[in-house]
């Protein structure tokens, strides 16, 4: 790629201007029904036809293990017309290994979208978190190649599959420094991020290149400033750079803010799209709901929308019941408020972004947790064993068994294959033949027992299958 004097604009025949024309045509056919439209649903009727109606996308994040649930897919199949995978394109999931991918998870949901009319948004190419342990241990030079590599190796291989990348996730600090958050890779030098777009950008020049963040809806802080003025620099450059995607997951924490449109407009303004690209609402308030897709519809390039699961039961967050539809998979108050905002929006012009320059302090802010809540399985014979997640790295997670109703118990815990369990405490473990299926005894140590799951790419949640008093 040839580099260019600051201020210089990318000739017109280049592979971003292209993208440009292939996805104007594209969102004309999704203004007119022709496209993005779930299934043979009618418009107005659900939320991907709704939105395909204004030229625009709503999907959901997707765990491949889910797809074998018959209940999860029929409302996936009909309201959605964009799908993120959850965790299965992510660094350790594709490249649990160094040079050796795994895509088996990934081409599942992309085949499940696909084959059903929907688009995909990949996530992630470039991340601090939840790098397989062989990268974590990595630094220098050596780490920038192999960032290189997975960036490249990955987009090459959904090429034409992915509408759009989320090239680099959550690089920047929380708080009032408006700076790059401190990683292993932005320790190989302040570069990196651009390195890594210039990277997916030769490897599929076709698809739209993201920057995607939390806690920077609010345009007054610090964080989203940083973004901003990265976004800038890039876009004065030539740097690769065709959209910004927000989290915007709202809680009590981090709460809708009344500016947030300016911030999607602010950012438009720069010459990029605009995403929403994880959205929950801890509550799941239909007003901030109604609201958070006004704002998109107001902007001109927030061309689509993304909520971070199904089902609350779904919900990384499930105890915030932040979903447009309960666990039992009927339609939320909330629900109905996005759908209506969506049948009676408009699209006028950009907004412009504010002509002064906002306040650059903003307030301390945490990220959202990592780990979901506890679930309980159907009670065995005699006692109860619940399984609730802890402690989790960019290559194996912990999980905790408390146990109820007996004090001498077995209990039986499968994985998922490739999974393996790589550590136990608290009890006296024996495996079936197939090394998946653990038999946990009490061994005097109480009635709580632990394990480590090394996920080899896959983490969807171990199951307990029984409890036994003995």
């Amino acid at each position: 790629m040839i580099e260019r004097c600051h201020g210089d604009t990318r000739p017109q025949a280049g592979p971003r201007a292209r993208t440009a024309i292939v996805l104007a045509a594209a969102a004309l056919l999704a203004a007119t029904g022709a496209a993005f439209l779930p299934g043979t649903a009618s418009a107005g009727t659900t939320l991907g036809a709704s939105a395909a109606e204004k030229g625009r996308y709503f999907g959901t994040a997707v765990a491949g293990f889910k797809l074998s649930d018959s209940a999860y897919t029929t409302i996936l199949n009909r309201e959605f017309n964009m799908v993120t995978a959850e965790n299965e394109m992510k660094i350790d999931a594709t490249e649990p290994q160094q040079n050796q991918f795994s895509y088996g998870a990934a081409d599942q949901i992309v085949n499940h979208a696909r084959s059903r009319g929907m688009s995909v948004r990949g996530h992630t190419l470039a991340w601090h978190s939840q790098q397989p342990g062989w990268m974590q241990n990595m630094s220098g030079s050596a780490l920038r190649q192999a960032m290189l590599n997975h960036v490249t190796q990955v987009a090459t291989h959904f090429r034409g599959q992915v509408v759009a990348w989320d090239v680099v996730n959550e690089a920047f600090a929380d708080g009032s420094s408006g700076g790059r958050r401190d990683s292993n890779l932005q320790r190989t030098g302040n570069d990196w991020i651009e390195a890594a777009f210039r990277a997916a950008d030769a490897a599929d020049p076709n698809a739209k290149l993201c920057y995607n963040d939390y806690n920077t809806d609010n345009w007054t802080h610090a964080k989203t400033q940083g973004v901003y003025n990265m976004v800038r620099d890039f876009k004065s450059r030539g740097v690769p750079i065709d959209c910004v995607g927000f989290q915007s997951h709202f809680n009590n924490d981090s709460p809708y803010v009344s500016n947030y449109r300016t911030t999607l407009s602010s950012f438009a303004a720069l010459g990029v799209d605009v995403q929403i690209t994880e959205l929950d609402i801890q509550g799941a308030s239909a007003a901030t709901y109604r609201s958070v897709v006004e704002d998109c519809l107001a902007v001109a390039r927030c061309n689509g929308i993304t909520v971070w699961g199904i089902r609350d039961s779904d919900s990384w967050r499930a105890s915030q019941t932040p979903l447009l539809f309960n666990s039992n998979g009927s339609k939320k108050p909330a629900y109905d408020a996005v759908l209506a905002a969506l049948n009676n929006g408009t699209t006028p012009p950009t907004t412009a972004p504010p002509t002064t320059n906002p306040p650059t302090t903003a307030p301390p802010t945490t990220a959202p947790p990592t780990t979901a809540p506890p679930t309980t399985p159907p009670p065995g014979s005699g006692c109860t064993a619940t399984l609730q997640d802890s402690t989790r790295w960019g290559d194996r997670f912990n999980s905790l068994v408390t146990v109820s109703g007996a004090s001498n118990w077995t209990v039986v815990v499968a994985v998922t294959p490739p999974q393996k369990v790589s550590n136990t405490w608290n009890g006296s473990p024996s495996w079936d033949s197939s090394g998946n299926v653990m038999t946990m005894r009490s061994n005097g140590s109480g009635n709580v027992f632990g394990f480590t799951t090394m996920a080899n790419g896959n983490w969807s949640r171990p199951q307990v299958r029984s409890c036994t008093a003995s």
